[in-house]
């Protein structure tokens, strides 16, 4: 019980907090100059909200894409990565859909201010696929204006683009919606598939499944091949490229991976750590 009562308290301090953050920085992102920081499209916060500010974190290091994972429960969408970490304050809309709504009101339109193009949210689904997406789904559409949609072959852009992963489950009834305010998280085995990119969005994969280098060393030469090849083949069906289990930890390894990565085009860095990935970033060219 004391446990239960102390996680409810961070909780409601967490809240207060992220609410404290999301006033300046939807005032920074709606005001002054016409458009706001420079966001950084490559960058994927995984497991977002194991940040002490889910989604706000993320934006204050001016991510492109951020993580949620999910649990149904009754019809509430918890979020957590483990059944034993749920918090039936910790929703889907109360840390993401709410807040993200309330920026993309205040920047008349988009996430930040002035920069059209919406911003990533990867919902992994970690119960049954089908009756979760299913309940998603009614989720996202009270929000008719927040997310990029999908209707009769045109996609109408949102300042938010919902990409569902997690449970495979999930693709049967999305694939049978003639509109959707959602889009698919496919694997390698897509790669070159018949579905196309107004439903398979982004191709996400295990880089330790695919790959035996972990950036120490000479990156070998089929494997660099192998990633480019990888990418250009998305590219040229109009999807995006993601990996996730790369190395995280701080150094020469993890930096040559993620400029191998970049090199090759693939377009979201997985990270935990916001500063590390932020400054990377941030020490290259910028085109």
């Amino acid at each position: 019980m004391a446990r239960t009562t102390r996680r409810r308290a961070l909780t409601t301090l967490g809240a207060a907090l992220a609410g404290a953050v999301a006033l300046p920085a939807a005032q920074a992102w709606a005001g002054g100059s016409p458009c706001g920081p420079r966001p950084l499209w490559n960058a994927h916060a995984h497991n977002d909200y194991e940040h002490p500010h889910p989604l706000f974190d993320a934006l204050g290091h001016r991510f492109g894409s951020v993580e949620a994972d999910i649990f149904l429960v009754g019809d509430q969408l918890l979020i957590g990565h483990d059944s034993s970490e749920l918090d039936p304050s910790r929703t889907l809309e109360s840390l993401y859909l709410d807040p993200l709504a309330a920026l993309a009101g205040a920047n008349h339109g988009s996430v930040y201010r002035g920069r059209r193009r919406p911003l990533q949210l990867l919902i992994d689904i970690k119960t049954e696929g089908s009756s979760t997406y299913l309940e998603l789904d009614r989720h996202l559409r009270r929000r008719p204006h927040l997310f990029t949609r999908y209707a009769h072959g045109r996609i109408h852009p949102g300042p938010v683009t919902a990409v569902i992963s997690g449970d495979r489950a999930a693709r049967s009834p999305m694939e049978a919606q003639a509109e959707r305010r959602a889009f698919y998280d496919g694997r390698l085995t897509d790669l070159g598939s018949s579905a196309p990119a107004s439903f398979i969005s982004l191709i996400s994969d295990n880089w330790t499944q695919n790959f035996t280098w972990t950036g120490a060393g000479a990156f070998p030469d089929a494997e660099r091949q192998k990633l480019r090849g990888i990418t250009a083949a998305a590219h040229a069906r109009g999807q995006q490229v993601r990996f996730w289990a790369t190395p995280d930890a701080a150094g020469p390894a993890r930096d040559a991976l993620w400029t191998e990565l970049l090199a090759a085009g693939v377009d979201y860095l997985n990270t935990d750590d916001l500063a590390g990935l932020e400054a990377f970033l941030d020490a290259r060219p910028t085109a």
